[in-house]
């Protein structure tokens, strides 16, 4: 199958999933999530679906149980609203390069306190 169609297809699927989550799954444990890929094997038949959940570790988990939960009803609509041949085994993974990404922040954050503060004092003459 042709890269750009792949790309199409994920793309795709990727939008599809997050309007589920987000419009028509009713679990009450499911809080903030977002869909930041999904990458669906060559012959279309399982495509994985990487979440980035925001929250306490508590909610997150709960948040887990619930996306895992609604699986089913996820792959379903997603053979309804994408048209192919086969509906793709569904399968989740938690993709904390946003978690990385506002921890790498902090650390650049510090760092740059750190060299205002040693400005400050160079500058003051102490």
């Amino acid at each position: 199958m042709g890269q750009l169609r792949m790309e199409r297809v994920q793309e795709l699927m990727k939008q599809e999933i997050s309007k589920i989550i987000l419009e028509d799954v009713k679990d009450p444990r499911i809080g903030f999530v977002t869909v930041t890929r999904v990458h669906v094997t060559n012959d279309l038949r399982s495509a994985r679906v990487f979440v980035s959940l925001l929250g306490s570790d508590e909610q997150m988990a709960d948040c887990w149980r619930g996306l895992n939960r609604s699986l089913g009803f996820i792959r379903r609509e997603v053979g309804r609203r994408v048209r192919l041949r086969y509906t793709p085994e569904l399968s989740l993974e938690i993709d904390d390069s946003m978690a990385y990404s506002a921890h790498i922040q902090k650390l650049l954050l510090g760092i740059q306190r750190e060299e205002t503060e040693k400005t400050e004092k160079g500058g003051t003459g102490e």
